[in-house]
């Protein structure tokens, strides 16, 4: 019995859902990578207000000190804001990359279900043409042993 076309609809279905998922965690890792490095750049920024109020303080600059102070503080609360948002991308990107998993999971065993069928398929196939080959020799063999009516 031929796969049904029911089964290759559905093994074309969650190929479309398995590349949706890849998508979506693709999406999620750029998510969390975007905000990565928004935190790498604002430690850098924190880095140069300190590096600002060293200088300030050589030079006496309370102006620089000040702003250096600022821009380190604003810098802190950056990234104390990003803390949580990357913890939950980074949860984003687990998830989604479960969801990939699952769903190419599903299509692997379907897909193993299609060629374990067509495989069934072909071996009957190679049996019932030989049954036709064994049954032509036999009915050739009988028509030369029967004696000709004359």
């Amino acid at each position: 019995m031929p796969v049904s076309r029911a089964m290759r609809r559905l093994l074309q279905v969650l190929e479309i859902q398995e590349e949706e998922r890849r998508a979506a965690m693709e999406l999620a890792r750029v998510e969390l990578d975007r905000f990565k490095e928004a935190l790498t750049r604002t430690k850098e920024r924190e880095r140069n207000g300190r590096r600002l109020v060293a200088a300030s303080a050589a030079t006496g600059e309370v102006t620089d000190r000040i702003a250096g102070l600022e821009e380190a503080g604003t810098a802190k609360r950056i990234a104390a804001a990003l803390g949580p948002r990357i913890m939950e991308a980074e949860a984003a990107v687990s998830e989604r990359r479960r969801e990939f998993l699952d769903k190419r999971v599903e299509r692997r065993q379907t897909e193993t279900l299609i060629e374990e069928a067509e495989a069934r398929d072909r071996v009957e196939a190679g049996r019932s043409a030989q049954r036709s080959l064994d049954d032509w020799f036999l009915n050739r063999r009988k028509k030369e042993a029967l004696p000709e009516k004359e």
